[in-house]
């Protein structure tokens, strides 16, 4: 063997990653470029675990397998996640407020290719609804031009979603209270739950209460979260929902839940984002 290069056996074992995955990285993404002894071994430079540690950082950051070994490739110290998805993000707000729906699906088409589900609704999604909210009431940006940016984002959540009631996880029951409208942050919790092996059923905006219990023993559903912007939409439901409690376990979410409500009533109350609640409730059925 030739000095100083080694094998895919030992660079897997200095780097911790399975060779499998190793051979996988090389072939689809270019992360590797082997030589090759006489007898056809695969044979690895030592500056491969250097590479391959960068990919690993690359992958905890958020960013898909492909962009990760592209990062990993670059001479230099690549991009913060954070750096790229700013910049994406106004690319995003600037095609929306133009009505520019062809050039806001090509900014999410990089956000999927560049970046996982997780980061690009946490990083990216999520923030811009946030901030989209807050120039609407200043009054920086249009009726038309607010429900045209809902309206957009909500087609590619609603494509991420498809097929997130298949599988044989967990079943959990989506669906915002009687007359509560905005359920894009339930959307994105929806998808988050489905990458993570649950089942989803999607009731949506403006759900009768007496349609909830149902429709959970029906599909026998581990969980029913609700979400609503609005405290009051909850507190109109709020009977319902403590007599819904008693016999489904349910879940409330969303500006308009909080921790004395949720109390009161019996519910759960999700008070973090949408990413970090969906990881709560996968851990605790693992």
């Amino acid at each position: 063997m030739s000095e100083g290069l080694l094998r895919i056996g030992e660079l897997s074992r200095r780097t911790g990653v399975k060779p499998d995955l190793l051979r996988a990285w090389e072939r689809r993404y270019g992360l590797l470029e082997p030589e090759r002894s006489a007898g056809g071994f695969r044979l690895y430079s030592p500056a491969a675990i250097d590479r391959i540690k960068s990919m690993q950082e690359q992958l905890t950051r958020g960013f898909s397998a492909a962009e990760a070994a592209r990062l990993a490739r670059m001479e230099g110290a690549p991009p913060t996640q954070s750096a790229s998805v700013d910049v994406l993000v106004a690319e995003l707000a600037a095609a929306l407020e133009a009505y520019d729906e062809p050039r806001a699906q090509g900014v999410f088409d990089r956000m999927l290719s560049a970046f996982s589900v997780d980061a690009v609704l946490r990083d990216a999604v999520l923030p811009f609804l946030h901030e989209l909210g807050l120039r609407w009431e200043r009054g920086e940006l249009s009726v038309a031009q607010e429900h045209f940016a809902s309206s957009v984002i909500r087609g590619r959540l609603l494509g991420l979603a498809r097929g997130w009631g298949t599988g044989n996880g967990p079943v959990a029951i989506l669906a915002c209270p009687p007359g509560e409208e905005h359920d894009l942050g339930l959307l994105a919790l929806g998808i988050l739950l489905h990458d993570r092996g649950w089942r989803v059923a999607y009731l949506g905006p403006d759900t009768p209460m007496e349609t909830l219990a149902g429709a959970a023993a029906r599909l026998g559903a581990d969980v029913i979260i609700l979400a609503a912007v609005s405290a009051k939409r909850f507190e109109a439901a709020a009977s319902a929902l403590k007599h819904l409690a008693r016999t489904h376990r349910v879940a409330i979410a969303g500006p308009g839940a909080d921790e004395p409500f949720a109390k009161r009533t019996g519910t759960l109350h999700l008070s973090g984002g949408p990413v970090d609640e969906a990881e709560r409730l996968a851990s605790e059925r693992r």
